[in-house]
């Protein structure tokens, strides 16, 4: 049996790889949709974009694209680049999902829109989407600093809106993927998990950060001429968010990613990166996160006693 966000994805489990900007390349992707997920491909960066066809190369499974609507609004072309690429499943985010919706299902795309308000959901729903990402605020990366958190989110819209739902923000493993699917979810999407991967492209320090982080590892930084963002606490973030003097945010992001600086920029990450305890391969993290739901809901049912 398969439920609705299998089906629509074509895929052995319905775990997907975030699209993470500079980070969400050929080989992560390839290993996630081996492995029986949905890798991600992002597509903001030139070399994102060439791998939207280097991809093919390495995995003959699906995978997806990202579209984030407000860098690519005045530019249609994207779709055009995903169209070449066979690209089948869509990710759209960060704009009006109605801008982009029809021309990607007259090139037969699924839409899947990320949303993490009930309002964002239903202006998706009717905007014709295939599927929704709800996303809370726990997870990492830009975020509304007036956001719910995933526990109260998936449920408030699962129970408003008709369409199958992914869930994102705090999803590590087969405890919270289970914890989604009891309050709505037919997938799980993650994104700091797959960060802490073998095939995660990323420099170990930024891996290790994650493996060392606490409970209060990550902040929410909220600065005058930046977008509000979940990074982890550490390095420059960690200066920023104790308002040092003279502390300023900086630019060179891949210095961080690729370098391992972990002064050169902030570094996007969910909370749900205290419970992450060591790396695994992308293809172990997809097939245990989804086969090992119903032990952990037979747990559960234990702990009820009834």
């Amino acid at each position: 049996m398969t439920n609705r966000i299998q089906s629509l994805l074509g895929v052995q489990y319905p775990v997907v790889q975030a699209p993470m900007t500079y980070i969400a390349r050929a080989e992560l992707a390839a290993a996630v949709s081996d492995g029986g997920g949905l890798g991600v491909i992002e597509t903001l960066t030139p070399e994102g974009r060439a791998d939207l066809r280097r991809v093919r190369g390495l995995t003959y499974r699906p995978v997806g694209a990202n579209l984030m609507i407000q860098g690519w609004k005045r530019d249609p072309s994207i779709v055009d680049e995903l169209v070449a690429a066979e690209v089948r499943h869509v990710f759209t985010s960060a704009g009006d999902p109605a801008l982009f919706t029809a021309r990607l299902h007259d090139a037969g795309m699924t839409v899947i829109h990320v949303i993490g308000s009930l309002k964002g959901a239903l202006k998706a729903r009717d905007a014709g989407v295939d599927a929704l990402v709800v996303e809370g605020v726990e997870g990492g990366g830009f975020k509304s600093a007036l956001g719910a958190s995933t526990m109260v989110l998936l449920p408030l819209v699962a129970d408003r809106v008709d369409l199958p739902i992914i869930a994102a923000g705090g999803i590590c493993d087969a405890r919270s993927a289970a914890a989604a699917v009891v309050l709505g979810a037919e997938g799980v999407q993650m994104g700091t998990r797959m960060l802490a991967s073998h095939e995660a492209r990323v420099h170990a320090n930024f891996k290790n950060e994650i493996v060392a982080a606490g409970d209060d590892g990550t902040v929410m930084l909220d600065l005058p001429g930046n977008p509000t963002m979940r990074v982890l606490r550490t390095g420059l973030a960690s200066r920023v968010a104790a308002a040092e003097p003279g502390i300023q945010l900086l630019g060179r992001i891949t210095d961080l990613y690729f370098d391992g600086d972990m002064e050169a920029s902030v570094a996007n990450t969910g909370q749900v990166s205290a419970r992450i305890t060591e790396l695994q391969p992308a293809s172990k993290i997809v097939e245990q996160t989804w086969t090992e739901i119903e032990k952990v809901l037979s747990d559960g049912r234990s702990r009820i006693g009834q």
